[in-house]
This record gives C-alpha cells, structure tokens and sequence, in this order.
C-alpha cells in the first residue's frame, strides 16, 4: 500500500469514528430530552390532582355550609307553627281549672302588652314566650269557641293565633301539660296570663 492510499484509509477511519461519535451524542441528546418530557408531564399530572383535591375539598366545604344553611331553615321553618292549622281547646291545670291549651296540651297565655291583635313580642320575648303560629285557619277543640278563634299577621310575616282579640303564647318553662308556670307571672315589660274559654283571666 503506498503512502496515499494509507493516508485516504486513515482519513477515511477518522471520519468515520467522528460520525459514530456524533451519532451516539444525538441519541443521548434525544434521550435527555424526552426524560425532560417525561419529569414535565408528570409534574403536570400531579399538579392536576393537587388541583382536583383542592377543588373538592371546596366542594366539600360548600356542602357542609349547605347543609348547615339547610338545618337552619329546618329550624326556623318549624317556629311553632302547626300545618293544617293550629287547635286550641280546654285543658286542665292545677289550681286554674280549664284553660285555653295547644294541640300538645301546653298552656296558652295573653301578654298584656300586646295591643289589640299585635303582638309586642318578638326577639328574646319569642324565644321565652314562643307565640301559637298556624299555616290555616285554626281549629276549636274540647271547649274552646270557634267564634273567638282568629289570627293576626306577625312583622315576620308568620300567621299567629288570636282568641278573643288576644295573641297566643306558650311558655317554655311550662314542661309538661297541666303546667301554668308563666301565669300572673312579669316578663319583658307586662303581665302574662292564661286565658278561660270566656277569653277572661282566671282570678288570682
């Protein structure tokens, strides 16, 4: 072999191993980059749940404040009120005789602060003295007269019952049927009295 026939043989190696070098550095470039592709993906996906997550952990906020908001309507949508109307009769309490009672046998009291068919009492008094609400006409049973039965609009719109001209109340000391312990009794400004079938105050 002459001396420029090696020489184009040995150039032709060098070239050769160059490519093979460049080649091999391509592949890793590219392999790099995918696992670049790959970390960012991922990092995406986990960001994905992460964003789930939060989102239904709001969700999951929103439904125990709906369902509070719920219960709180419950609440206020019963305020003493009895669907169908509300029936007022006699019934019988100690040292009284018969007076005016609801549908659960809990004695009815007037307050003398009332004027006419409005009601004076509202906020802590409602709580304390819970007025007779009815969403109908309310019913005369055992004694009490239908004549004297009526109803008056409350300022939150609730329909609360008369007798005789006089809202009616319970009271929530009063425990148990037969129980009057809110009679000739002082409280948020007047009297409080349980009423006769008459529409009278039994005498002291």
């Amino acid at each position: 072999m002459n001396r420029k026939t090696y020489a184009l043989a040995i150039l032709a190696l060098a070239v050769a191993a160059i490519t093979i070098a460049g080649c091999g550095g391509g592949s890793g470039g590219g392999y790099s980059g995918s696992s670049s592709e790959s970390s960012k993906a991922s990092s995406n996906e986990n960001a994905s749940s992460e964003s789930s997550s939060g989102y239904g952990n709001r969700y999951g906020s929103g439904n125990q404040n709906k369902n509070a908001s719920s219960e709180a309507a419950g609440g206020q949508a019963g305020g003493g009120a009895e669907s169908g109307g509300a029936v007022v009769s006699l019934g019988s309490v100690q040292k009284l005789g018969m007076v005016l009672v609801d549908s659960n046998g809990m004695t009815l009291y007037d307050f003398h602060k009332d004027k006419g068919t409005a009601s004076s009492c509202y906020g802590p008094c409602a709580g304390i003295w819970p007025p007779l609400l009815s969403e109908g006409d309310p019913q005369a049973g055992n004694g009490a007269s239908a004549a004297k039965l009526g109803t008056t609009e409350r300022k939150d719109g609730t329909t609360q019952v008369t007798y005789a001209g006089h809202p009616l109340y319970t009271y929530v000391a009063d425990k148990k049927p037969g129980e009057a312990n809110g009679n000739d009794f002082s409280d948020f400004g007047g009297e409080w009295y349980a009423l006769l079938g008459s529409g009278e105050e039994p005498e002291d």
